[in-house]
């Protein structure tokens, strides 16, 4: 298996550029100075399709045959890769069909909707593959992985691209993980740049496959997932992905969900963001010490995404 390089991220950058923000760097003072740190967000909530995901997405559709175009994709997703696909699909005019689980938030199935896509509905985690693979067959599609795949992953890595351009030599930049994508391709691009930055990985508890699979040394599937973080709720690791948390990543760490909970309020609260569950997954690592962080450090967290549904978050508010 190949890892990616900075070149294959380099590439993908003015691929999907037409497509997406570039979104920004935010200071968060008011919560760096509770961790005694200079805390940065990029703020991937401001993104098309309300998170990341459609910069993978852009990348893996470019390399399509146009017959291949023709006859349409098919992916599985919680939620935001099912909306960033179908974003990403709609723009190259593409069909895309997602295997969605019946659990899923019903905000994230409508928005998936909405730009065009097919939304299937079906079990939980650990069905959705199946089912997929067989619409794959009886409709000769081609499958578009959420995150095990190199060109979603380099799509992805732009993130650290931008980051690795907007800040000088950050100490410490913190990714959520759900199948590992982003972190797969984040992680190559800021140790291109500094290879000194720390990049820490963070999990919720109820849904940690990354840390078990490094621990393994092979990806882990999990029989179930229990997280208020459905954005980071991937059943299992990528071969991929592992490989390059293995070669990039200095540590993984877990959360609880009242941890994200409450770092999700504050983040609400003191910088008036309505990030998701899965985006203040970095933040509730801080909050929580769960690392260490050196006084003054500069720390990049990344928002990953803000599509939180409304009832959700009433349940949050309460």
């Amino acid at each position: 298996m190949t890892l990616i390089t900075l070149h294959d991220i380099e590439q993908a950058q003015p691929v999907i550029a037409p497509y997406l923000h570039r979104t920004p760097i935010l200071t968060a003072s008011a919560l760096g100075a509770m961790i005694n740190c200079r805390l940065l967000f990029k703020a991937e909530l401001f993104q098309k399709a309300g998170s990341f995901k459609p910069r993978g997405a852009l990348n893996k559709l470019n390399s399509l045959t146009a017959e291949e175009r023709q006859r349409g994709v098919i992916a599985i997703s919680a939620g935001n890769h099912a909306a960033g696909l179908a974003y990403a699909a709609s723009v190259m005019n593409i069909r895309a069909t997602i295997v969605m689980p019946e659990a899923a938030v019903a905000s994230k199935v409508q928005a998936t909707r909405g730009y065009g896509a097919t939304a299937v509905l079906h079990g939980s985690g650990k069905d959705l593959m199946p089912k997929a693979r067989e619409l794959q067959a009886a409709h000769n599609l081609t499958f578009c992985h959420p995150f095990d795949d190199p060109l979603v992953i380099a799509g992805q890595g732009t993130v650290g691209l931008e980051i690795s351009q907007d800040v000088a030599a950050p100490d410490v930049v913190m990714v959520p993980i759900g199948g590992g994508g982003l972190i797969a391709g984040v992680a190559t691009a800021i140790k291109a740049h500094y290879p000194r930055t720390r990049v820490i990985g963070v999990e919720p508890e109820g849904a940690a496959k990354m840390l078990p699979s490094l621990q393994q040394g092979t990806p882990v599937t999990l029989e179930a997932t229990h997280t208020i973080a459905d954005g980071l709720a991937a059943p299992f690791a990528g071969a991929h992905t592992l490989e390059h948390v293995q070669r990039f990543v200095d540590e993984v760490v877990l959360v609880s969900d009242a941890e994200i909970t409450e770092a999700m309020l504050l983040i609400m609260e003191r910088c008036k963001l309505m990030v998701e569950p899965s985006g203040a997954a970095g933040f509730a690592a801080l909050l929580f010490n769960r690392i260490t962080v050196a006084p003054g450090s500069t720390v990049v967290c990344i928002l990953s995404g803000g599509n939180v549904d409304r009832q959700r978050l009433k349940t949050i508010l309460s």
